[in-house]
C-alpha cells in the first residue's frame, strides 16, 4: 500500500484552504456592511414637540468660532467674545453670557437611521456654559441631555468638527 497518509495529508490541507477562504469571505462581507452602516448612518433633527424629561448627559469642552455661524443639530449659533463677555445669537434670539452663565437652547427631537432604517428616536436639550475666550475663539461647556441613551458616536455627529470637541 504506498502512501495514503500523504494522500489523505492533501486532502486535509485542500478543506482547510477552502474552510479559511469561506471564513475570510464572510469576515470581509460583514466588514463591508459595518462600513456601509457607518457611511449611511443620518441624525434629522427636527424642534421638539413634546415636553420630554432628560435624564441622560453627555459633556464636551467646545470652541465656538468668534463671528463665525455655526450648527449644531437644527439651531444656527453665532457668538461675538466682547471682553470678559460673550454675545449669542442661537437662531435669532440675542443673550449676552458672562463667564460662567449658561444658555439652554430649546429642545429638538432627533431620529437616527443607519442604511435608511431608524434605529433611535430621542428628544435632545442642549446648554452651553460660557468659560472665557481664547484667541479668536469662544470656550463652552457644552451639554448634550437626550431623553433616551445614545451612543457617544452618534452624539458627536451633532457637533460640527471645526469645533474641536473633547469629551469631558
Amino acid at each position: 500500500m504506498p502512501n495514503f497518509p500523504a494522500h489523505t495529508e492533501q486532502d486535509s490541507n485542500k478543506g482547510f484552504s477552502t474552510m479559511t477562504k469561506v471564513l475570510l469571505g464572510v469576515l470581509g462581507l460583514i466588514a463591508i456592511v459595518c462600513v456601509i452602516a457607518v457611511v449611511t448612518l443620518t441624525v434629522a433633527v427636527i424642534d421638539s414637540q413634546t415636553g420630554t424629561s432628560f435624564p441622560y448627559s453627555t459633556s464636551y469642552r467646545v470652541a465656538l468660532p468668534d463671528g463665525e455661524l455655526v450648527t449644531i443639530g437644527n439651531s444656527k449659533i453665532i457668538v461675538m467674545v466682547m471682553g470678559d463677555s460673550v454675545d449669542t445669537s442661537v437662531d435669532g434670539k440675542k443673550e449676552k453670557l458672562a463667564v460662567g452663565e449658561e444658555r439652554v437652547i430649546r429642545p429638538h427631537f432627533a431620529r437616527i437611521s443607519v442604511l435608511g432604517l431608524p434605529l433611535i428616536d430621542t428628544d435632545f436639550q442642549i446648554t452651553l456654559k460660557y468659560l472665557g475666550a481664547s484667541g479668536k475663539n469662544a470656550l463652552f461647556d457644552l451639554t448634550i441631555k437626550t431623553s433616551k441613551q445614545v451612543p457617544e458616536l452618534i452624539l458627536k455627529r451633532l457637533i460640527p468638527s471645526n469645533m474641536n470637541a473633547q469629551a469631558i
